[in-house]
């Protein structure tokens, strides 16, 4: 059987909390590590999400952990990116709670992903999003519990 669990980390991406406005990201750093999957979760919509009552989730990179660029397509595995560095955006009703991951295959040291609000939100919606740090280079990697 193969192990998953001696070569990879998880860090927080995106707080769990019930967010209405954009939260400030942590940075995540990738040193020590080779390969990224992004874990994204969210609860049913606070609203219904529409094109202008939305969500829009931005992943960023960075080389110094100061100037953050918007992520492209060639960057990013199982996502669509659109302009900005859009990796998923909620803009139709969100009735059930859903988790979605994605690759980061950029060369970046930092990455952030930010839930950016647009719109009112009266309500708040649950989110929470972890980084999977994996392809370690000091294998087996410590325990986190």
């Amino acid at each position: 059987m193969k192990d998953l669990h001696s070569g990879c980390k998880a860090v927080v991406a995106i707080a769990a909390a019930s967010l209405s406005a954009d939260p400030t990201p942590p940075a995540i750093d990738r040193r020590g590590y080779e390969a990224v999957e992004v874990v994204l979760s969210v609860g049913v919509g606070g609203i219904t999400f529409d094109g202008t009552n939305k969500v829009e989730f931005k992943l960023t990179h960075s080389d110094d952990n100061v100037t953050y660029d918007a992520v492209e397509q060639k960057d990013v595995l199982g996502a669509t990116v659109a302009a900005g560095g859009i990796v998923k955006s909620l803009v139709a009703a969100h009735a059930a709670a859903a988790a979605y991951r994605f690759g980061y295959k950029g060369d970046r040291r930092y990455l952030k992903l930010l839930p950016d609000f647009s719109g009112t939100h009266g309500t708040g919606t649950p989110i929470s999003a972890v980084a999977v740090l994996g392809v370690g280079h000091d294998n087996p990697q410590a325990n986190q519990i």
